[in-house]
Parts: structure tokens; sequence; C-alpha cells
């Protein structure tokens, strides 16, 4: 019993360091980027919809128009890495 005392507290060091805290780290930037949005943000849905934020409602859904109309989408269906990506600074 003793000899396996090594190897499950080595796995469970693992288990902490290279799934729990990056995960615990892309929530924290989702949470943040959700309470940043804001009218006129170009967004990318997580189904790949291109668009600008008209309204944020409280129940936390947004209305996004894009070249189709505008479109009422839950905000955890935007795509924070697309969108982040979308409208980062064009670097020459």
């Amino acid at each position: 019993m003793d000899n396996l005392l090594g190897p499950l507290l080595l796995f469970s060091v693992f288990i902490v360091f290279f799934i729990v805290l990056p995960q615990r780290k892309k929530m924290k930037q989702e949470k943040k980027f959700y309470s940043e949005l804001k009218r006129g943000t170009k967004v990318i849905t997580n189904g790949g919809l291109h668009g600008k934020v008209l309204d944020i409602n409280d129940d936390g859904t947004i209305i996004i128009e894009t070249g189709a109309g505008k479109m009422k989408f839950e905000r955890t269906a935007i795509s924070v890495e697309m969108s982040n990506k979308l409208n980062a600074p064009k670097n020459k």
C-alpha cells in the first residue's frame, strides 16, 4: 500500500496543474469577456456566424446584427477565442 502512495500523489499533482488550473483560468477569461461585451462589439458565434452586438439583455441573451438580419443568441454561444482574434489590433 505504501508503494502506491507516491504515484497516486504524483498523479493528483499532475491533474491539478495540467487540467484543473488551466480550465479555471479559461473560465475566468470567458467570464471577463462576457461581462465586457458591449454594443458595437464584433463577435463570432460558435457556429461561425459573424456579426455585431446590437443589444444585451438581462436574461443572458444578446441580439446580433448579421448580414441576414437581427438574431438572438445566448451569451455563451459567442466564441471567445474567435471574437478576440477578430477584435485584436492589427500589427504591421
